[in-house]
């Protein structure tokens, strides 16, 4: 399959509770390329998920970007960038209104996390076609502080480095009404996975024709 993007990622580890519940709950399972049920739940859970559903799964480390070169060659970096990180655990997840959407996040700043995906970013940059002035104008109209732009700048992405938020989307922007009715739904179905976070691998995802994302390769830390 032809990818137009890649973006490195964590995922759930493939057969986890938490990988099997996020891709039920967004309705696609980028493991396999298919379309999942939905969770019974109280909520229109198609509607909540319509935006996030695309990318599957995943908390963003390197953001997605058009490749300049070889695939073999940025795999190969990947690699190396993996094999520099040893396995580590985070602190647990919890659920968390982040705006106007719900996502999973650490109840807990984790100083690992953070330098890999400041590695992923830094390292795999010589890989990334820099973005398009109409593709900065539409990052720019979210409004961006001084410290944004200029991490949007260098790196295309503005939400890296000090400004980096590691989290699992959960759902589209959404009212305080619905975002409230979604956080209730959601809460008993997360409640098991609430619990310390193992990263073991970093997962190369592809942005197919169709605009889905498939996981394309994972890549075990520490080699």
């Amino acid at each position: 399959m032809t990818y137009r993007r890649y973006g490195v990622y964590y995922a759930p580890k493939s057969g986890s509770d938490l990988a099997r519940f996020g891709a039920s709950w967004l309705g696609w399972d980028a493991e396999v390329g298919e379309e999942v049920a939905h969770p019974d739940a109280p909520v229109d859970v198609a509607a909540i998920t319509a935006t996030p559903r695309k990318y599957g799964f995943h908390g963003t480390l390197k953001p997605p970007f058009v490749p300049n070169t070889d695939v073999a060659m940025l795999n190969d970096a990947i690699e190396m960038v993996a094999a520099a990180h040893a396995p580590f655990t985070a602190p647990p997840m919890r659920l968390k209104r982040i705006g106007p959407f719900l996502a999973l996040t650490l109840s807990a700043p984790s100083e690992p996390l953070a330098t890999l995906a400041a590695a992923c970013v830094m390292d795999l940059d010589v890989f990334r076609t820099p973005p398009t002035e109409a593709e900065l104008a539409k990052r720019r109209a979210a409004g961006l502080s001084p410290a944004q732009d200029a991490l949007l700048k260098r790196w295309g992405y503005p939400y890296l480095m000090e400004e980096f938020r590691f989290h699992l989307t959960l759902s589209g922007a959404l009212s305080d009404e619905d975002a409230v009715a979604a956080e209730a739904a959601l809460t008993p179905l997360v409640a098991s996975l609430t619990q310390p976070l193992e990263v073991e691998e970093l997962t190369l995802f592809g942005e197919a024709e169709d605009g889905r994302f498939h996981i394309v390769r994972r890549f075990q830390l520490g080699g």
